[in-house]
């Protein structure tokens, strides 16, 4: 198996670049190559058409500038890297996807995690979601720009992937999705979520446990794929938290 980031190492430690978190990525772009092309996997409708509207961003061309300098062109392509980013996450928290397509996509989501609030975030008042990214590993952010041309480089396998799953099952055929293990990981930090009620207007709450004195972590966190369970110390169970599946997902270790 390739490393879709060419390499372990990363960026050069003085290059003010990130390194891309791709160890799911890898294993579940492996996995779903070789169910697309084996027919263990054959889409539903709701997986096909995600899987259109990520592969319209992986594939959409960069602006045509007659003139255009270096940190124009470097914004461009951060831009259209966000823009997946987004799109995954959209369509991932939307929740109508089947388990392997929910899990490809928090895959690239979590692989394009560094254009989270790049290259055009929003105000820091106005949004904290955008403009305090989850941290890798409960490590600080190192300092600089994305790593550009990293992320790039994800995108032509990408976009081969995502146009095999965007072919919708023959005429006639039943779908047929293949089981996704479950998981389960310890965070020992808080949650919060995020909403927007009205344009610019942005609200921020912690979830905390409904079974004890109010305790916001640390947490055993579980899912199946189609459902987020957290497990308090206390040993109260609870899907009941309102948090869409990427403000979980996206700050867990990457396993």
């Amino acid at each position: 198996m390739v490393d879709m980031t060419h390499g372990d190492g990363g960026p050069p430690a003085d290059s003010g670049a990130r390194t891309l978190r791709t160890r799911s990525l890898d294993r579940e772009s492996a996995r779903a190559e070789r169910l697309l092309a084996t027919g263990g996997w054959l889409p539903a409708p709701a997986d096909a058409e995600a899987a259109t509207r990520v592969l319209a961003r992986l594939t959409a061309p960069l602006p045509v500038r007659r003139t255009a300098s270096e940190r124009t062109r470097t914004a461009d392509r951060d831009r259209r890297l966000q823009r997946v980013l987004r799109s995954a996450v959209h369509h991932l928290d939307a929740g109508a996807v089947g388990a392997p397509t929910a899990a490809l996509l928090a895959a690239v989501a979590r692989a394009l995690l560094p254009w989270h609030a790049a290259p055009n975030p929003p105000a820091a008042a106005a949004a904290p979601r955008y403009d305090t990214p989850p941290k890798p590993n409960g490590a600080a952010h190192a300092p600089g720009r994305p790593p550009t041309d990293a992320g790039e480089a994800l995108l032509p396998r990408l976009s081969s992937l995502f146009a095999s799953l965007a072919e919708a099952a023959p005429a006639g055929a039943a779908s047929a999705a293949p089981p996704v293990e479950p998981w389960s990981v310890r965070y020992a930090g808080r949650f919060r979520h995020y909403g927007r009620p009205a344009p610019q207007v942005w609200t921020a709450r912690t979830f905390h446990c409904p079974g004890c004195a109010g305790a916001d972590g640390p947490w055993t966190v579980t899912c199946d794929w189609r459902l987020v369970t957290l497990v308090c110390v206390c040993g109260s169970v609870s899907d009941d938290h309102g948090l869409a599946f990427s403000e979980v997902w996206l700050l867990l270790p990457d396993g």
